[in-house]
């Protein structure tokens, strides 16, 4: 079974290769970012729409099974000014839900930061939903930890999924296939342990620093594996920048100046109030690889970039591949179980 999709905010495509990962064929994608075009268009192999999702007529876009995105999350987190719908950002969401009303797929999925529950925005998430359930979907919402889908990275979003009622069910979460620790007496049998750094990324070559100005290093021998270089700024030397090898990655943020610094790195030690110290003299940031793949990009997933902080901004804004993956899987299965369900009515008919 084949199901389509249609994908708006599509990034650099994280969210579109976990569900191509899954089996579903994108026919239209959507980013107004110039910095992902490349990127996008070069792994992904088709054209990606660069207008703005204000500019996009819903009868222009074609027939899909789904839509899927993640609207702009900025005006929704908790690290940023918070300022929710009251941002203009923060108002494609309802763009977002102008193409669901006008496209009726079969089911949606966006994709969002968790401030979007947070006391100050709760009262407009509800209202959201409420918009969501009225177009005739049956809507749930969960916060997902990334780690328990095989991401070695503390990242949790905030996932909304709409079924058209006529599905006949609602969506409910894929089973975590990883954990902190493995209980014995867990029913799930093939539950692992959380995926750690030295997993995802020791085995990697020698990396290079970025050029002057932060500029692709062409001696960079193993695609995208470069650092950006520079001075440490008081907010990054604010709280601790490293995890061991043995830990997962703290977030992997849209910007390279705050990029988590390398397992290898020297220790950072707390002398004060939201201040922190380097306390050797080796240290560095992760690679726009490392980063990658802590995000679960594969290696063949090539990032394109006139310089280093578009390539960070890139791989940091994208949904981790395998959380998006298992949250493919689960509507890719209950697809299958609906068409095998109206397949019988007809033939009854």
């Amino acid at each position: 079974m084949k199901c389509s999709l249609i994908s708006l905010f599509s990034g650099c495509g994280g969210l579109d290769l976990g569900f191509r990962n899954a089996g579903f064929g994108i026919v239209f994608a959507n980013d107004n970012d110039k910095a992902v075009w490349e990127t996008y268009e070069k792994n992904f192999g088709h054209k990606l729409d660069g207008r703005s999702i204000i500019d996009i007529k819903s009868e222009d876009l074609p027939d899909a099974d789904g839509i899927i995105g993640g609207p702009p999350c900025q005006s929704w987190s908790l690290a940023g000014a918070m300022r929710g719908i009251n941002d203009e950002r923060g108002q494609l969401f309802y763009e977002y839900i102008r193409v669901i009303r006008d496209k009726q797929p079969k089911f949606f999925v966006a994709e969002n930061v968790p401030g979007m529950l947070s006391s100050t925005h709760k009262s407009e998430f509800n209202k959201i939903i409420n918009q969501m359930e009225r177009l005739g979907y049956r809507v749930s919402y969960n916060i997902y930890d990334a780690r328990n889908y095989g991401v070695p990275q503390e990242r949790k979003r905030v996932i909304i999924v709409g079924y058209r009622k006529d599905i006949g069910f609602s969506f409910l979460p894929p089973e975590p296939t990883h954990s902190k620790s493995i209980n014995s007496s867990s029913s799930n049998t093939s539950l692992q342990k959380w995926v750690t750094l030295k997993q995802a990324i020791s085995d990697l070559p020698q990396a290079v620093p970025a050029l002057d100005k932060n500029k692709p290093n062409p001696s960079v021998k193993f695609p995208n594996h470069e650092y950006m270089v520079g001075s440490f700024s008081t907010i990054y030397m604010s709280r601790n920048r490293i995890r061991g090898w043995d830990e997962q990655s703290f977030t992997i943020q849209a910007g390279g100046r705050h990029a988590p610094l390398h397992p290898d790195s020297c220790p950072m030690q707390k002398v004060g109030t939201d201040k922190w110290v380097f306390t050797g003299s080796y240290y560095r940031r992760l690679t726009v690889r490392e980063a990658a793949r802590i995000q679960t990009f594969p290696d063949n997933f090539i990032f394109y970039y006139i310089n280093l902080a578009q390539g960070y901004k890139m791989v940091g804004n994208a949904v981790p591949v395998k959380l998006a993956e298992a949250i493919a899987k689960r509507i890719m299965s209950d697809m299958k179980t609906f068409s095998k369900a109206t397949e019988k009515i007809c033939a009854k008919d």
